[in-house]
C-alpha cells in the first residue's frame, strides 16, 4: 500500500539497516507505537523470532523476543523484552497437554505462566508477558498484536464475524473472545494450520494480531489491515450522517470554554474528595471535541452503561464508567454536585453487585468501588488514577472507548463483554499477583502539594525534594517563567508518565508552573483553580515566598517598602491560606500548610525591623492558623536563619552590604560566588553547628512537614538556623 488516512507509515529502511535483529524488533514496536491509532499506551505486544548463540553449548537455537509484562511500545528499548527458547516454549503443550485439569481459565492454564520463567534464554530478568504463547505458537518469525481503534470496532460489533469475512475478503480469520494465554495460542495455532494462507486473525472483543517472516512486511501488513479497516468504518459512519448524526445526535449542547473550567474547577476538589474516600486519586480532564460529542449525545447513557469491551480499556476504566444526567443549559453546579451525588452512591451499589454476583471462590476482595471515569453532558471527561500518568492513561482508554464505539455503531451495533468475562480479568489472580508485586507507594504519592516561591531558592529546592517522595508538584511564583522553570527541570529529570490524554493544563506531568501574587486574593484564587484543572484539587501548601527591604543608608524604612513587607511576609499566607481553605473543605481531606517564617521573628536587632516584626507576626500567624483550620488542616512554619548560598532574599548587593556591616574584607571587583561564600562562612561560624545553612536544609523540613511522620503537630514553628542560641524559645 503506496499511501496512508486512517495510519502512518514511519517505517524508515536506512535507520532500520543500521540495527542488529533484536533492535529492529525494538525498532518496529517504537514506530507501531508512536501512531495512538494503532495501539493504546501499554496496549499490544510484538516479538521476532531470531537465531542466537545459546551460551550452554553454544550452538544456534531460535530465540522469541517478545513485549514483557508491563512494557510501552511506543518507549520500549532493549530490556522491555523477554527471550525465551521457542523449542522449549513449543514443548510446553506436551507438559501442558497431560494435566488433567486443563482448559481454558483453568488452574493447568495459570499455571503455564509460571513456566515460562523455565524457557528464559540468557538469564534475561524481563518479566514475560501472558501474551507469550500467542507470538510463540503462530508460524511467522514476527508477529505483531495489536489494539486499534479501528479494527477493536469490528471486533466489538455484534456481527463480528460476519464483518470479518466481509471487510477483509477471507484474509483475516476469526477467533471469538477468549482470555489471553495459553488456551487462545492453541486456538490461533489451529486456526494457522488449518488455514496456512491466513497471515491475520481477529479477536472478538479485543483486537487483532498479524504475522510475517520478514520484519517491515509484518509491519505494513499490520498497517494495511487497520487501513482497510478504518476506511470501511469511515465509508458507513459518512453514509450515516458523520458527526452530525454521530451516537444518535447531539441531545445537549457544549457549554463555552470559560464557563466549563469555572463549572470544572468548581466541581472538581469536592468530587476528588468523594472518588478519594479509599485512597487518594488524582484526575485528568479531557474536553475535547470528540468526548464532548459523546457525553452530549443521545446515546451516551445507553452506550455508557454497557462498558468497555477491550481488557486493556477496563483495566483502568472498570466496569463501566459513571455518566451523570445533568442539563448543562438548564441546571447549575449545585444541581451537578447533588447530581453526582446520587449517582456515586448508585455507582458504588452497582459495583458492589456486579462483585457479588461474579466473584469466584477464590476472587482477591473487592476493590475501591469508586468510578475512574466520570462523563458529564457540556462539560467532558474527568479519569481518576493513582498518579498523574496513569489518569492520563485512563482518559485515553476512555477515549478509545469511545472511538470504538463510534466505529461499532456505524458498522453494526456495539456490544460489551459480558460481565462475567470481565471480571474474570479485572480479578484474575496472575493479575491480583502483578499489582502485588509492584513496589510500594512512596510517602508522598497521591499527593499534589503546592509550593509559593518555587522558582528559586528554598522554594525551588522544596520543590525538588517533594517530588522525589512521588508528589505531585505546583510551582508557583509572581515570576512565571521561574516557575515554569522549576516545573521543566522536574518533568524534564522524571518524565511526563506514559499517558498522553488530557486537555489544556490537564495535559500535564508531575510538575506545572503556574504565576501566583500571594498580595492579590483573585490571583490566589486563580492559580488554586487552575491547579484543580490540572490535577482535580491539592493536598498540601508551602508558602515559602518572603521579601527583605534592605534600610536606607540612615537605617529608615520608607512607608510603603514597610507596607510591602508586611503585605508579602504576613497578610500574603493568611490569603493564601483563607482561600485555600474554602477548596479544603469542599475536598474534605486532610492536608498541610507550612508557612516561612525566620529565626528573626525571635531576634531584636538593628537594621531589619521590618522584615523581624512582619516574621514576629508571621510565627503568630502559623498558630492562629492552626485554630481557624484545624482539624481538617494541620498548620506549621519552618523558621530559617542566615541561607546565603542559593537564597533569592540575598542578591549581590545585599551580600556587599551585609558583609561591610560586619567588616568582613572583600572587594568590589570580587565575584559573586566568592562573596556569598564569605558572609555563609561568618554566618555559620555564629551557630552552635559551624555548618553553612543552605536551602536543602530547610526542604528537609518542608518535607518533614507535609508527610504524615508529624500527624499529631500543628501551630509549631521548627527553626533551622544552624543552633542560633539567640533565637532559642524564651
Amino acid at each position: 500500500m503506496s499511501s496512508y488516512k486512517y495510519v502512518s507509515h514511519l517505517w524508515n529502511d536506512a535507520e532500520a539497516a543500521k540495527l542488529d535483529p533484536v533492535g529492529r524488533l525494538v525498532y518496529r514496536s517504537n514506530k507501531l507505537g508512536a501512531d495512538q491509532r494503532i495501539t493504546n499506551t501499554g496496549g499490544g505486544n510484538t516479538s521476532s523470532k531470531i537465531v542466537e548463540k545459546d551460551p550452554l553449548t553454544g550452538q544456534d537455537t531460535v530465540v522469541l523476543w517478545v513485549k514483557g509484562s508491563g512494557g510501552d511500545l511506543r518507549t520500549s528499548n532493549r530490556e522491555n523484552f523477554s527471550s525465551l527458547y521457542q523449542d522449549k516454549l513449543i514443548g510446553l503443550q506436551r507438559s501442558y497437554a497431560a494435566r488433567a485439569d486443563k482448559g481454558l481459565k483453568s488452574p493447568a492454564e495459570d499455571d503455564m505462566v509460571g513456566m515460562y520463567n523455565h524457557a528464559t534464554f540468557n538469564l534475561n530478568p524481563r518479566a514475560s508477558s501472558i501474551d507469550t504463547p500467542l507470538h510463540s505458537f503462530l508460524p511467522g518469525k514476527h508477529v505483531d498484536h495489536m489494539h486499534p481503534n479501528a479494527i477493536i470496532s469490528i471486533a466489538a460489533s455484534k456481527n463480528c464475524q460476519a464483518l470479518t469475512q466481509s471487510i477483509f475478503g477471507g484474509k483475516m480469520a476469526y477467533v471469538p473472545w477468549m482470555r489471553p494465554g495459553f488456551e487462545l495460542g492453541l486456538a490461533m495455532q489451529e486456526i494457522s494450520r488449518q488455514q496456512p494462507a491466513i497471515k491475520a486473525i481477529m479477536m472478538g472483543q479485543h483486537g487483532f494480531i498479524s504475522w510475517a517472516d520478514d520484519d517491515k512486511a509484518c509491519y505494513e501488513l499490520t498497517l494495511a489491515m487497520i487501513e482497510q479497516a478504518g476506511a470501511y468504518i469511515e465509508g458507513k459512519y459518512q453514509a450515516k450522517g458523520g458527526d452530525a448524526a454521530a451516537f444518535g445526535g447531539a441531545l445537549y449542547q457544549t457549554l463555552d470554554t470559560a464557563k466549563r473550567h469555572a463549572t470544572f474547577a468548581a466541581i472538581l476538589p469536592w468530587l476528588r474528595g468523594q472518588v478519594s474516600k479509599e485512597k487518594r486519586f488524582i484526575g485528568t480532564i479531557q474536553d475535547d471535541e470528540k468526548i464532548l460529542r459523546f457525553v452530549n449525545s443521545k446515546d451516551a447513557p445507553r452506550l455508557a452503561e454497557l462498558g468497555t469491551s477491550c481488557p486493556d480499556h477496563f483495566l483502568r476504566t472498570k466496569i463501566k464508567p459513571l455518566y451523570v444526567n445533568w442539563n448543562p443549559q438548564s441546571e447549575d453546579a449545585a444541581a451537578l454536585k447533588t447530581k453526582l451525588s446520587a449517582a456515586l452512591e448508585q455507582y458504588r451499589k452497582d459495583y458492589a453487585a456486579y462483585y457479588a454476583a461474579c466473584k469466584r471462590p477464590n476472587s482477591p476482595a473487592m476493590r475501591d468501588p469508586n468510578p475512574t471515569v466520570v462523563l458529564i453532558p457540556g462539560l467532558g471527561m474527568i479519569a481518576w488514577g493513582k498518579d498523574k500518568s496513569e489518569s492520563r492513561v485512563t482518559a485515553e482508554f476512555y477515549n478509545c472507548a469511545v472511538e470504538v464505539m463510534r466505529g461499532a455503531e456505524a458498522i453494526d451495533q456495539y456490544i460489551a463483554l459480558p460481565q462475567q468475562e470481565a471480571f474474570d480479568i479485572e480479578y484474575w489472580l496472575l493479575e491480583e499477583a502483578k499489582l502485588k508485586r509492584m513496589p510500594a507507594e512512596k510517602e508522598l504519592a497521591r499527593q499534589v502539594i503546592i509550593v509559593v516561591g518555587a522558582g528559586s531558592g528554598i522554594g525551588k529546592e522544596t520543590a525538588h525534594r517533594l517530588v522525589k517522595e512521588g508528589a505531585h508538584i505546583v510551582c508557583v511564583d509572581k515570576n512565571v517563567e521561574a516557575a515554569q522553570a522549576t516545573a521543566k527541570e522536574i518533568t524534564d529529570k522524571l518524565g511526563s508518565g506514559i499517558g498522553v490524554a488530557g486537555t489544556g493544563l490537564s495535559n500535564c506531568g508531575p510538575a506545572i508552573g503556574l504565576a501566583g501574587d500571594i498580595m492579590d486574593r483573585a490571583s490566589i484564587r486563580q492559580m488554586l483553580d487552575q491547579v484543580a484543572l490540572a490535577y482535580g484539587g491539592f493536598d498540601s501548601i508551602c508558602v515559602t515566598a518572603g521579601i527583605f527591604v534592605s534600610p536606607d543608608t540612615t537605617g529608615h524604612i520608607p512607608d510603603d517598602k514597610w507596607a510591602l513587607t508586611f503585605a508579602l511576609n504576613v497578610t500574603g499566607s493568611y490569603l493564601v491560606a483563607d482561600e485555600a481553605f474554602k477548596t479544603w473543605k469542599e475536598q474534605g481531606l486532610r492536608g498541610n500548610l507550612v508557612l516561612t517564617t525566620s529565626a528573626n521573628a525571635a531576634v531584636a536587632k538593628k537594621g531589619s525591623v521590618a522584615y523581624d516584626t512582619s516574621k514576629a507576626a508571621a510565627n503568630h500567624l502559623v498558630r492562629e492558623m492552626a485554630m481557624e483550620l484545624s482539624p481538617l488542616i494541620r498548620v506549621n512554619g519552618v523558621a530559617p536563619a542566615t541561607v546565603v548560598q542559593g537564597s533569592a532574599m540575598f542578591p549581590r548587593d545585599r551580600v556587599i552590604a551585609s558583609l561591610a556591616k560586619y567588616n568582613i574584607p572583600y572587594t568590589d571587583d570580587e565575584a559573586t560566588d566568592s562573596l556569598t561564600t564569605k558572609l555563609s562562612r561568618f554566618y555559620a561560624d555564629r551557630t552552635l553547628t559551624k555548618n553553612p545553612i543552605t536551602p536543602a536544609d530547610q526542604a528537609e523540613a518542608y518535607f518533614l512537614l507535609v508527610t504524615n511522620r508529624l500527624s499529631k503537630t500543628t501551630g509549631q514553628v521548627i527553626t533551622v538556623d544552624g543552633g542560633l542560641h539567640e533565637a532559642f524559645l524564651r
